[in-house]
């Protein structure tokens, strides 16, 4: 056991559907997807409060394995607690390398609310 492994908790990736609402409209559902580990971390340097004061809510850091790519504007519940959370960059751009002992890939998010019938 690594902390980095003790950090991790249980996730849900929600997939957009839309469907027939039956009075001739449409419904956005949000269905759940596969399941995942992730360790959630919020930013509480000044640099971030700074950000966040101009407009910036991006303040949690987002790791998980290698092996799985968050991609932008991924949403995803926190198990523990239900919170609903939007990644806010690209799974591709910060990673382990394949040689390293550290397997990690990390994102930015920011909480979210799911929009009901957008």
């Amino acid at each position: 056991m690594s902390l980095l492994s003790d950090a991790m908790e249980p996730c849900t990736l929600l997939n957009k559907t839309i469907v027939n609402d039956g009075l001739g409209g449409f419904d956005t559902v949000w269905v759940d997807g596969a399941k995942f580990e992730a360790a959630i971390v919020y930013n509480l340097t000044l640099q971030a409060e700074q950000a966040e004061a101009a407009g910036v809510k991006s303040r949690y850091t987002v790791t998980t394995s290698r092996a799985l790519t968050l991609e932008f504007h991924d949403v995803f519940r926190r198990e523990s607690d239900g919170k609903i959370f939007r990644v806010t960059s690209d799974g591709d751009d910060k990673y382990s390398p394949k040689i390293a002992t550290m397997d990690m890939r990390q994102v930015r998010a920011m909480e979210w609310d799911l929009p009901i019938n957008e």
